[in-house]
């Protein structure tokens, strides 16, 4: 391993700390000392890698975007099978999906405390909602993929799956897996 290959490593185990504080106490419960705690190791080793909270929390959820982006998925068919497989994915359905989406949320509150975070907040959720839009023109009736009604169909699967993630982290006993995936289906089968 090169030192820039080590380097990055170490950056990258220190994101998987700022994930697992995260996971557990919030944007509230982060600190740069509680991720040196997480990882057994010093302050000064955490800010050696990152020299602020905010580097150390852009750093750490970039990373897990593209983790999520690049995680391998079954492969589907065009159309409706594509759009609820991608959705899907969004949603709490296990462990590792209910971990993600937890610290997803917690990040919102430093999003709402830091234009920095603001944007790549809003950037993230401008590239989510393209690639939704995307699928929605393949899942939608040829003769209905005008510009608006793409639009319109894509802010509403959005808007629902964002919600529904936020409803099924805060009460899991009320949102199990199978209740989120019905709840999707029957929007699907409505909107078309």
């Amino acid at each position: 391993m090169t030192g820039s290959d080590a380097y990055r490593q170490r950056r990258e185990d220190v994101a998987a700390a700022v994930w697992r504080v995260l996971d557990h106490a919030g944007f509230a419960g982060l600190s740069m000392r509680a991720v040196a705690r997480e990882l057994d190791a010093t302050t000064g080793i955490v800010t050696h890698y990152f020299p602020s909270k905010r580097e150390l929390t852009s750093f750490a959820l970039e990373l897990l975007a593209q983790r999520s982006a690049t995680r391998a998925r079954p492969a589907t068919a065009k159309g409706t099978a594509d759009l609820r497989s991608a959705l899907l994915d969004t949603l709490p359905l296990d462990a590792a999906s209910q971990t993600s989406n937890r610290i997803w949320i917690s990040s919102w509150d430093a999003a709402l405390a830091d234009v920095h975070h603001a944007a790549e907040h809003a950037d993230r959720y401008r590239g989510s909602r393209a690639k939704v839009a995307g699928l929605v023109v393949e899942f939608l009736p040829e003769g209905e993929r005008d510009d608006e009604r793409v639009d319109r169909v894509t802010e509403t699967l959005h808007s629902f799956v964002l919600g529904l993630t936020v409803q099924a982290v805060l009460d899991p006993a009320a949102y199990p897996p199978e209740r989120q995936i019905a709840l999707l289906d029957g929007l699907l089968s409505d909107l078309v």
